[in-house]
């Protein structure tokens, strides 16, 4: 019968394999992230030019007294206001829909082109130039979409302020709610 095992010996590496061993671990982890340390490396390099290292560096450096000087800043009121208003626009901006803002944007866009491009002249507008100017399918059709937009600010929209919904379901519910109370709908 075999003795019983009383001892147990646990093999411990010496410092100096574990060195070793933890090196080989850091250069294997370098290794398989090569590309991404030599993207960071670029990183740092882009910062240190632009004196954002040096920046943070400072910062961080006289942590306190900047600390101070953001908490005396952000104890005015007009911070708060400011701090508001914000977060209100932010809410605001998630609401918009984007697919049907572009088409009015690019319009603009092709407006403010077309003025930076046109001459400055002495030639004044008179109401006859107004009048004649209606004909022209591009003025007509700037026209007719600026007051669709202006219609379309002057409805009443009292149902949708403060709302979290999108302006899609809004449209839906004021539809549903219109059909409803017996009001006949003005959509086309």
């Amino acid at each position: 019968m075999a003795k019983a095992i009383n001892k147990i010996q646990r093999f411990e590496l010496s410092p100096e394999d574990k060195r070793k061993k933890d090196l080989e671990e850091v250069e294997t982890a370098l290794i398989e992230n090569k590309e991404s340390i030599l993207e960071l490396i670029t990183v740092v390099n882009h910062m240190h030019d632009r004196g954002i290292l040096s920046l943070l560096n400072g910062l961080f450096g006289q942590g306190d007294k900047v600390l101070n000087v953001l908490v005396k800043a952000a104890d005015k009121p007009e911070t708060t206001n400011t701090l508001k208003n914000l977060l209100l626009m932010v809410g605001t901006l998630g609401t918009i829909n984007v697919k049907q803002l572009e088409p009015m944007l690019l319009k603009i866009n092709s407006g403010i082109a077309r003025v930076a491009e046109s001459n400055e002249t002495e030639e004044k507008t008179g109401y006859f130039d107004l009048v004649k100017s209606l004909k022209d399918p591009e003025i007509n059709s700037a026209i007719t979409l600026l007051m669709t937009f202006l219609k379309g600010m002057g409805e009443d929209t009292s149902g949708m302020e403060r709302n979290t919904q999108l302006p899609e379901d809004q449209d839906l519910h004021k539809r549903e709610s219109n059909t409803v109370n017996g009001s006949p709908s003005n959509d086309k």
